[in-house]
């Protein structure tokens, strides 16, 4: 087999022909953007097309990244679930702004958000995890998320016990330590893929108003 060489890596590219994204033919509104631009993803029927890049920062200003899924979006913000323990959730209680990233390879499309953060109702949580399979709803309170641990027979170990604790349940309680986020968005650019790297780049940002403003950026 042959070995990877920095060579190699930077021969990787692919030219961009797919769409375009002109003012035109964008929405006066960046959510509703995005919704059509969603749904293009689930009619692709793309792998996980809710999977997206959560980035933020702690006080020190060092950066972490992840991938989360997202859990539901509307004019009030993007919303994804989490243990407030994990490192992403105690990140964003000290620093409450982030970035979310999605990327779209095969409809060559990329749309990032930034904002600011928020924890959802607990009534918003409490409905979201009782409507997760009763297997996921166990696994939230068998993970101390982002702790270390001896090893996976720990893991087993708690799930063994819980699931007989909980063997005649059928909706477990909202845990205390977990519940949802919302990224109120201030800005939201929407990346089309072009032919020579001279791709479309679309910003919207929130006015005083709270009107949007529709910016093109170079690529």
């Amino acid at each position: 087999m042959k070995s990877l060489d920095n060579k190699t890596i930077a021969a990787l590219r692919e030219d961009y022909r797919s769409a375009t994204l002109l003012e035109a033919e964008a929405a006066a509104n960046p959510i509703e953007q995005f919704k059509a631009w969603f749904e293009a993803a689930l009619q692709a029927q793309l792998p996980e097309p809710n999977a997206m890049t959560l980035a933020t920062a702690n006080t020190a200003g060092i950066p972490n990244a992840r991938i989360v899924l997202l859990k539901g979006v509307d004019e009030r913000g993007f919303v994804f679930y989490t243990n407030y323990g994990s490192a992403k959730g105690q990140e964003l209680t000290e620093n409450p702004r982030a970035v979310l990233v999605f990327v779209w390879l095969e409809l060559q499309r990329q749309v990032r958000v930034s904002g600011r953060v928020e924890r959802v109702s607990k009534a918003e949580s409490e409905a979201y995890f009782q409507s997760r399979p009763k297997g996921s709803q166990i696994g939230a309170y068998v993970s101390p998320q982002s702790e270390v641990i001896d090893s996976r027979q720990f893991l087993d170990d708690r799930l063994a016990a819980l699931n007989d604790t909980y063997k005649d349940v059928e909706q477990l309680p909202l845990p205390d330590f977990w519940g949802g986020f919302r990224l109120i968005p201030e800005n939201i650019e929407f990346w089309q893929g072009r032919s020579s790297r001279l791709h479309d780049r679309l910003r919207y940002s929130q006015q005083a108003d709270l009107s949007w403003k529709i910016e093109r950026l170079a690529p």
